[in-house]
């Protein structure tokens, strides 16, 4: 069985259910390494004797003529696809790159799209199905290194998008932090290495964790954040 792509709030609550109340076990994909919006397949080849495909499929959405379209953005597609009367449950992630779009959705959904979508704000585009998404419109970490107080999360995030701590701790409260998929409220939290930290409205960073202490005791912490 498989469910429609979960945001990461879905995500959280369904990773917070204890597994002895999920006995067929689940896994998580969406279309991609990585992917933020993640479908959930029940189930696995271990326990049933053979692996069902996710029911996934790539729609690569270019316009009819690139020297004269438009720059667009994700909210441009997803608007053009919502008006077409899908519900955005079936669709997961959409990457933009340059002139040329991937939006991941569900198989059965996919061959409605490409017979409706002919227009995304005032430019005419064309669609496609495609196995994969181009390693060149991945989100691609690019490492840093950040001084902070204190390793924890709030002071964290504060820092690698430029926040006061009023601001990051809104975003606690607004539940817009999670940390693999999972909710937070706690500002105070230790990430740990390897924590993917997804902040909506800015982005996300993997943790890598803290180098060492400076002269004047400032922590230097590494992490990567996907662009």
């Amino acid at each position: 069985m498989f469910t429609d792509f979960l945001a990461a709030g879905e995500i959280s609550d369904l990773m917070g259910i204890p597994s002895a109340d999920i006995p067929c076990g689940y896994s998580l994909y969406g279309g991609y390494d990585g992917a933020e919006r993640l479908m959930c397949r029940f189930g696995s080849a271990e326990q049933f004797g053979y692996e069902e495909d996710y029911p996934i499929t790539i729609v690569h959405i270019f316009p009819s003529a690139p020297k004269f379209s438009e720059d667009l953005t994700h909210r441009d597609y997803l608007g053009a696809i919502v008006n077409l009367g899908i519900d955005r449950r079936v669709t997961g992630d959409i990457l933009v790159s340059g002139k040329d779009a991937y939006l991941i959705c569900n198989e059965e959904i996919s061959g409605f799209i490409c017979e409706n979508l002919s227009r995304v704000r005032h430019t005419q585009v064309k669609l496609e199905i495609v196995s994969s998404v181009p390693d060149v419109c991945l989100p691609q970490p690019v490492k840093e290194n950040v001084l902070v107080a204190s390793e924890r999360l709030d002071a964290v995030v504060a820092h690698v998008y430029n926040l006061s701590r009023n601001s990051s701790l809104e975003l606690f409260r607004s539940e817009k932090i999670s940390v693999n998929g999972r909710c937070m409220t706690d500002p105070a939290i230790m990430p740990h290495a390897d924590d993917m930290i997804s902040v909506r409205g800015y982005g996300r960073f993997r943790y890598i964790g803290c180098d060492h202490i400076t002269r004047k005791g400032k922590l230097s912490i590494s992490l990567e954040r996907y662009v």
